[in-house]
């Protein structure tokens, strides 16, 4: 079965070269989906080195936000099962084994790796506390059961995934896509991950703006 990793990027130049070269080194057969978010860095230079015949190379001329990138990515997506996987070193691909595998069996359609139960670090307390409430205000909405939401790590099966109409632009994509999978009637299968959380200082970029963001997008699309 064929993956499809989209790797959504803005600014990663320091990080890039290692998240490709280690989702190369998982033992599965794939193809790599990398967005160029209208980075300002040295990250358009360092993607032309990186050519692989396996990977596919996107751009907007601006920033646009993480779910812009997924949906520029998605109109190139051929596996059959399709991964997020951030352009920082946050999330290991290590763990795509445990992502993937219940949608290979056919056990889940769409599995999200969870922080929360996973035995590694916690993210910073602010972080942690805003995604077990944006996490807690999915599971009232949607009647769902999610301890970790605003995960970066999501596996779909493609055709689920691009059946759904999506619009955020930014991190509410998180939100959006849990909201109309939940609203579909299909069911999120979570397993433990680790995590190796960053600080601002390392160039970590979502705000609490992004969680106001999610909360709101969670309420529009419960009654849209």
């Amino acid at each position: 079965m064929k993956l499809s990793v989209v790797i959504p990027v803005f600014n990663e130049e320091a990080t890039l070269r290692q998240i490709i070269e280690r989702v190369q080194s998982t033992p599965h057969e794939k193809e790599l989906i990398v967005v160029d978010d209208g980075s300002i860095d040295g990250t358009p230079a360092l993607l032309r080195e990186l050519s692989s015949p396996n990977v596919i190379v996107l751009t907007h001329a601006q920033n646009r936000g993480k779910g812009a990138a997924v949906r520029t990515a998605l109109e190139q997506v051929h596996g059959e099962v399709a991964i997020i996987q951030d352009a920082d070193l946050e999330y290991t691909p290590n763990d795509y084994p445990a992502l993937i595998e219940p949608i290979v069996r056919g056990d889940a359609n769409v599995v999200y790796g969870s922080r929360i139960m996973g035995t590694s670090r916690r993210g910073y307390l602010p972080y942690y506390l805003g995604g077990r409430t944006i996490s807690w205000a999915a599971n009232i909405l949607y009647g769902i059961k999610l301890t970790d939401l605003p995960t970066g790590y999501k596996a779909f099966k493609t055709s689920i995934l691009k059946n759904l109409v999506l619009e955020m632009d930014r991190f509410a994509f998180c939100a959006e896509v849990t909201a109309k999978l939940a609203r579909q009637g299909h069911a999120i299968l979570e397993v433990p991950i680790s995590y190796q959380p960053r600080s601002f200082r390392e160039g970590k970029k979502i705000t609490w703006h992004a969680g106001l963001d999610l909360l709101w997008t969670l309420i529009r699309c419960r009654w849209k």
